[in-house]
């Protein structure tokens, strides 16, 4: 099993940043660096959406169009941690983030394509 853990998330005012991380805990025969890894969110009302994701190794990434430029996804596969690095955000950013580990790598993945998630943390972007 992998077990991950969301850490990270606040208030922060428009136009401000932070910083989502995801620790990872595995078990005997789960690798973490086996898996693609991955940041959804889900607003009040809304269903969960693709934010960005990872390679296993970290050399390539996708994003959605909403945090292209502003989002950067990393990873630390010694210290089995994904990061995300969120600047400039909006109010529109405000949701619940979640962290999620799988093996299917392509854009804009449905959230059924992932294997295990974590519980999320709230990040609130006040104007």
């Amino acid at each position: 099993q992998v077990q991950l853990v969301e850490s990270g998330g606040g208030l922060v005012h428009a136009g401000g940043s932070l910083t989502l991380t995801c620790t990872a805990s595995t078990t005997s025969g789960y690798n973490f660096d086996a898996y693609a890894m991955a940041w959804f969110r889900q607003a009040p009302g809304k269903e969960r959406e693709f934010v960005a994701s990872i390679i296993w190794n970290g050399k390539e990434t996708f994003y959605a169009g909403s945090v292209q430029g502003r989002f950067t996804i990393f990873r630390n596969n010694i210290g089995k941690m994904v990061y995300l690095q969120m600047n400039s955000l909006k109010v529109d950013d405000t949701a619940v983030y979640y962290c999620a580990a799988g093996h299917i790598f392509q854009p804009n993945p449905d959230a059924d394509s992932f294997l295990f998630w974590g519980q999320g943390t709230q990040v609130t972007v006040s104007s």
